[in-house]
Parts: C-alpha cells; structure tokens; sequence
C-alpha cells in the first residue's frame, strides 16, 4: 500500500471524527488490549434507569451496566466501619492498539486501586514502551535479511520515537493516578524472512495502522486538552511507523514464495477480525470515554472495518 494512498485514507476518516460522532459525542467505550481492570463507583453517585437512587438492594450487573462496566462485580465499602455497602466495583476493558514485541510478558495491567483513566494510559504507556524493543528487533532482522538501509534507518528512528512516545504517556498516568508497569520481554531468537513478515503484517499493517488512526482521532476528540496535545505529538510519528509496516511488507512479498506469501495475508486477515471482535467486547466508563477521545464501540468497528477495507483495495 503506496504512503499517499494510506495518508488519503487516514485524512478522510480523521475528517469523520466530528460527524460521525455527532451523535455519540467525541466519546468511547473503547479504549487496551482486551484486559480488564476494576473501577469502584459510589452508588451515590448512580441513577437506575427508571430515575431511581442506586441501592446495594440493585444487582451490581445493572449498576456497572450504568456506567458501563461488567461482570464480575461486587459490592464494597469505603470504610471499615460503614454498616452497608456504599461503592460498586465493576469491570472495565481497555484495548490499546500498537506493535507489540514477540515474548511481550504481560499487557501492562495496574495494580491496586488506580482510576480508570489512569489505568488506560498507563497500559497506552506500556505499549508504546514494548514497541521500543520490538522496532530494534525489527531494525537487526532487516539488516540480517538484507533490507534496504533506509528501511533499517527507519526502524531505529522509530524505536527512539516510540521512547518519547512512552514518556508521554507515562506523563499522563501519573497525572491520573497511574504507574506504568515494567516492560519484560522474553529473549529474542533468530526468524525466517516469513516470520518476521506474518509478524509485521499482524502487528504493523493492521494493528500499528489501526493505532496510528487511533491517535490521530484522539487528538481530535479527547475532552481533555493535555491528551489531545500528547495525541497531537505523537499521530504523526505513528502514521511513519504505519508507512514503514507497509513498505517492509512490500519489501518481503517480493522476496517470499507463492506460499509463504498466501500465508502472510492469511494472518493479515484474520487480524482485521481479531480487532473488530476486540472493539466490539471492549468497555470504558464514560467519564473516561469523554476525556480519552477515542470512538465509540459501534464507529471504531466501522473504521476497522473502512480501513481494512481501504489497505486490501489498495493492495489488489
């Protein structure tokens, strides 16, 4: 997929950011990895939908579900010495879109009691921190295979943008009340041609491009203007490393058997799937939806959808 064509694709899904949500808002329920972290909520804090007040008498299902949350949910008390539960303790899932290393131990979950927000950039931060070790993977298999030199000069510069990017989001969970997790990958081993290019197509064509859409998005919806200025910074650089996925897909299809070829797209395929079921089973409290910007469950399945469309149109 030629870069004007995918920059095309980007600019003219970005531009449906403030129509397409018009309805929904610039919100999400969307947002890393299929992982789930609890969330506590005051009932106080929660209507029924019947106007009602929220009790510890209502099912904790009905109460996540009003912000969002799932199973397994439970009742808690903010104190010791309170005679009833007062908080609900729900279920949220975040998916995080980004190359993801081979051996990557862990998705960056947080420990403790850490809000929601927090936890979300948190694991954005783990992510763009594994993305570190992957590009210098990347970067030595490329020379070891005979790459072009500018397709091994772009993969280290991407590794040292994918460093800033991680501080950045670092910056951001600890303003919400997050640590990032340590980043532990499992010893490398030597790759064929093949591998390393199933490996791209899966986690560079679809899910760094996916990503790059992503951020992009965000820093156009996010209701909170640090986010969007950090989103800002970093669209660009994510939609080089997305240009670099496709140019090193490029590179190795010329140099792959009929078979092994077959075999790429069938992992690049069954990655579009994968990310449009993800999207689909993810949950965000709303609070978080609105500051982080990212779409909702129904329009980023319409945009994963649009854009593999797009690179498989441009492809043929």
């Amino acid at each position: 997929m030629s870069r004007r064509k995918l920059r095309r694709a980007f600019s003219r899904l970005w531009l449906l950011a403030p129509v397409t949500t018009l309805g929904v808002g610039c919100s999400s329920t969307w947002g890393c990895d299929s992982e789930s972290h609890p969330e506590t909520f005051s009932l106080a804090s929660l209507t029924l939908a019947d106007g009602g007040v929220a009790t510890a008498d209502t099912s904790c299902e009905e109460l996540c579900a009003r912000v969002m949350g799932g199973a397994p949910c439970e009742f808690t008390r903010s104190a010791e010495s309170l005679p009833e539960p007062d908080e609900v303790r729900c279920q949220v899932t975040f998916l995080c879109e980004g190359r993801r290393p081979e051996g990557l131990c862990g998705e960056g979950a947080v420990e403790g009691r850490v809000p929601a927000l927090g936890a979300l950039f948190a694991r954005m931060a783990h992510l763009e921190a594994a993305s570190v070790p992957a590009f210098e993977r990347l970067a030595d298999e490329l020379a070891a295979h005979g790459a072009p030199e500018r397709l091994v000069r772009a993969a280290r510069r991407s590794a040292g943008e994918e460093v800033r990017h991680a501080r950045a989001m670092e910056a951001l969970a600890v303003r919400h009340g997050a640590a990032m997790p340590e980043v532990k990958v499992a010893p490398f081993g030597d790759r064929s041609l093949e591998a390393l290019a199933i490996e791209n197509a899966v986690e560079g064509c679809v899910r760094e491009t996916f990503g790059a859409l992503l951020a992009g998005w965000q820093a156009r919806c996010a209701e909170d203007a640090t986010v969007r200025e950090t989103l800002a910074a970093i669209a660009p650089d994510e939609l080089r490393h997305s240009e670099l996925s496709w140019d090193i897909d490029a590179w190795a299809q010329a140099r792959l058997p009929e078979d092994a070829r077959a075999r790429v797209e069938a992992a690049r395929h069954e990655a579009w799937l994968a990310l449009e079921r993800d999207a689909a089973d993810s949950l965000m409290p709303e609070h978080v939806a609105r500051r982080s910007g990212l779409p909702s469950p129904e329009v980023a399945q319409r945009l994963v959808r649009e854009l593999a469309r797009t690179c498989s149109t441009a492809r043929a």
